[in-house]
């Protein structure tokens, strides 16, 4: 068997194809936003009822904005952030799962990072603020980019190299930071924030939560033999103490 198609070998392989879901997911986020902006400069406009209002998905039930809110950008610098981070590491994932898992990790880190808005809006207020933005989603495509590539050098601020995985991790310090300076210092912001945040910890748990499950039951099963271990020497021990209590002086 030939080393490159062992199964332990990475399945990364470089390749000049432009991937499918990274390319339609810029196109059409790219799109909608551009009109949205154009629009929302102007007066209200219809693409507002796809924006993440919270009091209206709990209220009236508008379930689908927890997925449309992350094809609308409040500008086109918030649009050039988040398109240059899934053209950069949405790529090399989307190459290596292939494009049917990397749209379900992409939109179920957005989904869960929009219900994170919708909680924290009814814990600390803000509920008819509308949020937008598919940040929750590229936080969670860092949070499988450091998985996936730990090892690989990035540049961080476009000068110091860092490898991938301290990388995330210091964005994540980062944005908790943040979050948590905003929410407490009464800012309303802090709420939007809070979907970058329930993008990165809903990617981790996406992609490290079954391995995490079944160490944490090793982990359970090996106390409870450690236990049953301990409490079965101390048995035999009070056994054999009685027993050495029970013979005679004479006993040899």
């Amino acid at each position: 068997m030939a080393f490159s198609s062992r199964p332990y070998v990475n399945r990364y392989r470089p390749s000049n194809r432009f991937p499918v879901g990274v390319k339609w997911l810029l196109i059409v986020t790219i799109s909608i936003s551009i009109i949205y902006y154009l629009l929302s400069a102007r007066s209200a406009s219809f693409l507002d009822n796809f924006a993440l209002v919270p009091a209206q998905v709990v209220q009236t039930f508008a379930i689908w904005q927890p997925v449309t809110y992350l094809f609308l950008h409040a500008g086109i610098t918030h649009l050039l952030w988040n398109m240059l981070a899934l053209w950069m590491f949405g790529m090399e994932l989307e190459r290596t799962w292939g494009t049917a898992r990397f749209l379900r990790y992409y939109f179920v880190c957005g989904i869960s990072a929009g219900l994170c808005v919708v909680l924290a809006a009814y814990l600390f207020g803000g509920t008819n603020l509308a949020t937008v933005g598919c940040s929750g989603a590229i936080y969670g495509i860092l949070v499988a980019y450091a998985i996936v590539f730990p090892d690989r050098t990035l540049l961080f601020g476009f000068l110091i190299p860092i490898k991938a995985k301290w990388f995330v991790m210091i964005i994540g310090a980062v944005v908790l930071l943040q979050s948590l300076g905003e929410l407490f210092g009464g800012k309303a912001s802090g709420i939007a924030v809070l979907a970058h945040l329930g993008g990165l910890v809903t990617g981790f748990f996406y992609l490290r939560g079954r391995r995490l499950y079944a160490q944490s039951q090793h982990l359970a099963s090996s106390s409870y033999k450690d236990y049953k271990l301990r409490r079965a020497k101390k048995k035999f021990a009070v056994y054999l103490k009685k027993q050495d209590t029970r013979r005679g002086p004479w006993v040899n």
